[in-house]
């Protein structure tokens, strides 16, 4: 077609050339009229008065040639492709605001046309209401939740984390890590593009909150889902921040230090160019650090046969030392190419002192542990990514994505392992002494191409994306232990010891091949058709060799206990979906046929041969999503998500693995793969009037095949060091089988209620989870359910009177209980109270005390003290001219009571962990803030437009 539009624009311009040629004496003259374009494309955005963009509002496109219709999009940004003719007239409408009419003169010449910004007026009758309520401060969009920063009132050199703590339903951690509404943030961008290498810790800890015009928490279903609307399984939470215009173009330079007593230390340094899409960032930092009793305790979440419940304040007991810089970049290189790139390199050594004690489930009565480690952890991790995304032209989009990473992780363990089995069959008690240590690397790199084409017809589009990625990864690892079993509970009366020395090493080849192509159809204004299918091919080759140390020191290889096997899975996920978006109402209703199958060879111990498995499987699942927008600050969720979860080869080998002779694993070749079944509801809503925020989540997930263990325990025959047979003389061996159970499943109901009063100088908060989940397991043979519930509420204010007085007060309550249906097994419980003061003050106009007091009680764990009164507090005063240079001394753990507390769950065992961290110690530093702005920035002389996601168009 564009062929014989070409061929006749030939012709007529031919004929033209030959008429002028007959008119004038001069051969060579060029016709006075350049020769139209074809097509063009118009964009603009609409904003109210207030300059925030208004989704929804519906745009007219006429002509004499054309009448074109759409909507702008959550940004408030409309765009028209294939406009016929460049003089036309812009018609903007939206309820409850004045209607816009403009006609627009373009070059015919020029293929894209950037419209300034349209600003619709209030209507004359509601011009007063406007006026009182003003915007609000929580806008609810289809995917983001959006906040206007200027509402929240930090000091004039805070950073992006204590805006964040001003913020309805964000918690942040001592740590840096962001919760938003129960849900961790896991990435984290600058204007639409990738900050920090996505490290949300290191970004809000370093970026300063006055230069923040915007905070959004995205819903990231990924790049193909963002510019194609289809969206497939859950998405990520990332931290979106919107710069002020004025403040996109500058330097930020941060630097920190502090050193104080026991060898802390604490060194900072950040430096941030910004100049619109152009934004270059290095941060890093050294440090010294203790780990415990945190002031924001985390959320506890439900568990799976496979997962865990944490009810720490923080990952990891002990104190540690960690650092590393991440460098980012990112420009907009011409009109039509931009990149993202980034790389971090950081370290983590850990030293930690723990107490770990708990009880094991079995049918055959308690089994109780209490275990005394020294851990030592040291890890190193590279990171680096690049993307480049291509607009090539209106109608055609292509992105790269290349990522590359390396990690080193050391762990030496020296301790002991106390175990009494009080067991229907025989009371047992047995010790491990020693020391086990592993040191593992991997490596791992991926490359992503996606392309996009957008064809003539309005929302039609295509897309394709292909990726591969390459994991391998070396674990060596060794045991050496002294196994003693005594006669009674005491250790006084020993009836057998043994010593082993172990040494394993495992290595692991994955390699990932995946591609997922989609289309939609348009079958109306607002409704269209979607096709989407995924395929994933999963490549992996593993071994895993075990040698022994004789007590003569020589090496002597268990070649019966080596594991060699290969397998492969593919993946097959087709769907079709009806999507009616509309201005209020977005549906999407579906099916999906979802293929699974898994197949490889082990090398048989005994026989020396390969053994083949392979298993497949077929589900038909619906596919629904419904988000209904009763307003800019009122919207409901409804989503329904379904997925195969693979179990690991090993699991299915036809074979017996006794690597750990104490825990024998036996390959069931008929196990099938889990399906989980997950649905969420969410409602929310801001009323601008009272400044009240309701936010409510419901999410329950029932889980199919759930891939379990049946862990039966065989009485064996011990031999003992003496002839005295009348002691005990057996020993309890676990057969661990791999089984898909049924019957595990979990509800979590989320809420948090917030009021600001007095503008924004006072707030109260409420909210909290409740979670409910069952889990099934086997011991020999006997099926048993753990039960479990949670409860965390939070009730806490925000007291901010004037600019030099911030007080935040608040009670926290976190309890868990765990049931276990099998007999004589006693039920456990977690509780922990907290009372938190987090206050800063500033005085004299130079100077600032900080402090935060922490009061917890905590049952259900013993060991050390488990009501620790936490003060942590500082002084600070400014210097120089522009008072940016700040002199601190900072105390922490004033009484010297932080200890660490963890309690774990699984459906086989509880595990309780106490560490001692010699956690006082105080820090003398100096922190210097220097910042030059340089105003708007600007392009062929006029500000240039951005979108709401705070980029730029170029």
């Amino acid at each position: 077609m564009k062929l014989i539009l070409a061929i006749m624009i030939m012709f007529m311009s031919i004929c033209k050339l030959s008429a002028q040629s007959q008119q004038s004496p001069s051969r060579n003259k060029l016709p006075s009229e350049p020769i139209p374009l074809i097509s063009h494309q118009v964009s603009g955005i609409v904003k109210d008065e207030n300059s925030q963009p208004l989704p929804g509002a519906k745009v007219i496109l006429k002509s004499r040639k054309d009448t074109l219709i759409t909507t702008t999009n959550n940004d408030g940004i409309f765009v028209f492709n294939y406009v016929k003719i460049a003089t036309f007239n812009i018609t903007v409408s939206f309820i409850g605001l004045q209607t816009f009419i403009q006609k627009y003169f373009f070059n015919e010449e020029k293929s894209n046309s950037v419209l300034d910004p349209i600003i619709l007026e209030a209507q004359p009758h509601e011009l007063k209401q406007v006026t009182i309520n003003g915007t609000p401060s929580i806008l609810y969009k289809k995917d983001t939740v959006e906040y206007r920063a200027k509402d929240y009132k930090v000091p004039k050199d805070a950073t992006l984390d204590e805006l964040l703590k001003k913020m309805e339903g964000m918690d942040v951690g001592m740590d840096g890590k962001l919760i938003y509404q129960g849900q961790q943030v896991t990435g984290v961008k600058l204007n639409g593009k990738e900050f920090a290498g996505g490290n949300v810790a290191q970004a809000i800890q370093n970026l300063p909150a006055d230069i923040v015009e915007k905070v959004q928490i995205v819903d990231d279903y990924g790049d193909q889902a963002a510019r194609t609307g289809i969206k497939e399984g859950d998405p990520k939470k990332i931290l979106n921040v919107a710069t002020y215009s004025d403040k996109s173009l500058g330097t930020i330079v941060k630097a920190s230090g502090q050193v104080g007593n026991d060898d802390r230390y604490d060194g900072q340094i950040s430096l941030q160019h910004i100049n619109a899409d152009k934004v270059l960032s290095i941060i890093g930092d050294f440090k010294n650090t203790v780990n415990g009793v945190a002031s924001v305790p985390n959320q506890i979440g439900a568990t799976t046969a496979n997962d865990e419940i944490s009810t720490s304040a923080n990952g990891s007991p002990g104190y540690t030392k960690l650092g590393g810089p991440i460098f980012s970049y990112a420009d907009q290189l011409g009109k039509n190419v931009q990149i993202v790139s980034s790389y971090s390199y950081d370290f983590t050594n850990n030293t930690a002192l723990n107490n770990d004690y708990g009880q094991n489930y079995t049918s055959l009565g308690p089994s109780n542990f209490d275990e005394h480690n020294t851990s030592l952890v040291n890890s190193k991790n590279q990171k680096a990514a690049v993307q480049v995304q291509f607009n090539i032209d209106s109608a055609n989009f292509l992105e790269l994505n290349s990522t590359f990473g390396y990690s080193n992780i050391a762990i030496n363990n020296t301790g002991t392992q106390d175990y009494l089995n009080d067991y229907t069959t025989g009371f047992e008690h047995n010790t491990d002494i020693g020391t086990s240590s592993d040191l593992s690397t991997k490596s791992n790199y991926s490359i992503t191409g996606l392309y996009i084409h957008i064809f003539k017809k309005p929302r039609r589009n295509l897309s394709l994306q292909l990726s591969a990625s390459d994991q391998n990864s070396t674990v060596k690892g060794a045991t050496d232990k002294d196994y003693r079993f005594y006669s009674d509970s005491t250790s006084d009366i020993l009836l057998k010891d043994s010593a082993v020395n172990l040494l394993t090493k495992q290595k692991n080849r994955n390699f990932v091949l995946q591609t997922t192509a989609t289309y939609v159809e348009p079958i109306g204004i607002v409704s269209q058709l979607e096709f989407r299918g995924d395929l994933r091919q999963s490549y992996n080759k593993s071994a895993f060799v075990q040698d022994t140390v004789l007590s003569n020191g020589y090496l002597k290889e268990l070649t019966n206990l080596d594991n060699f096997y290969n397998y492969n899975t593919t993946q097959l996920h087709l769907t079709m979906n009806y999507r009616y978006n509309g201005k209020k109402l977005d549906l999407t209703i579906g099916t999906a046929a979802v293929t699974y199958s898994i197949g490889g060879t082990k090398i048989d111990d005994n026989t020396e041969l390969n053994i083949s498995t392979s298993r497949s499987s077929f589900r038909i699942i619906p596919s629904f999503r419904f988000q209904y927008a009763l307003s800019p600050t009122e919207r409901f969720q409804l989503s329904y998500s379904g997925g195969y979860i693979e179990p690991n080869f090993l699991y299915l080998q036809p074979f017996t693995d006794k690597s750990d002779p104490r825990n024998i694993v036996i390959g069931n070749p008929n196990l099938r793969p889990s399906f989980n079944n997950s649905v969420n509801a969410y409602y929310n809503k801001y009323i601008p009037d009272s400044k009240i925020n309701i936010s409510l989540n419901l999410n329950a997930t029932n889980v199919d095949d759930q891939i379990s263990t049946n862990i039966l325990q065989k009485r064996i025959p011990l031999v003992l060091n003496n002839s005295d047979t009348s002691k005990n003389t057996y020993q309890s061996i676990n057969e661990i089988h791999y089984v898909n159970l049924n019957g595990t499943k979990s509800v979590t109901g989320r809420y948090d209620i917030s009021k600001q009063l007095e503008d924004y100088k006072y707030s109260v908060e409420l909210n909290g989870n409740v979670t409910y989940n069952i889990t099934s397991a086997m011991s020999n043979d006997l099926l048993y359910h753990t039960t479990g519930w949670s409860f965390n509420e939070r009730l806490g204010s925000k007291i901010n009177p004037n600019e030099n007085v911030q007080i935040n007060p608040y009670v926290n309550f976190d309890l868990s209980k765990t049931f276990t249906s099998l007999y004589d097994l006693s039920p456990t419980t977690y509780s922990r109270t907290s009372f938190v003061i987090d206050a800063r003050v500033y005085f004299l106009s130079t100077f600032q005390f900080n402090c935060n007091i922490s009061k917890n009680y905590i049952s259900g764990i013993a060991g050390y003290n488990t009501n620790p009164l936490v003060i942590n507090a500082g002084l600070q005063s400014k210097f120089l001219a522009k008072k940016n240079l700040t002199l601190t001394f900072s105390v922490f753990d004033l009484l010297h009571q932080n200890d660490f507390v963890q309690q774990i769950v699984t459906p086989q065992q509880v595990i309780n962990t106490t560490s001692n961290s010699l956690s006082r110690y105080f820090l003398f530093g100096l922190i210097l803030n220097l910042q030059k702005w340089g105003g708007t920035p600007t392009r062929n002389g006029k500000e240039m437009h951005r979108r709401g996601d705070g980029s730029f168009i170029h």
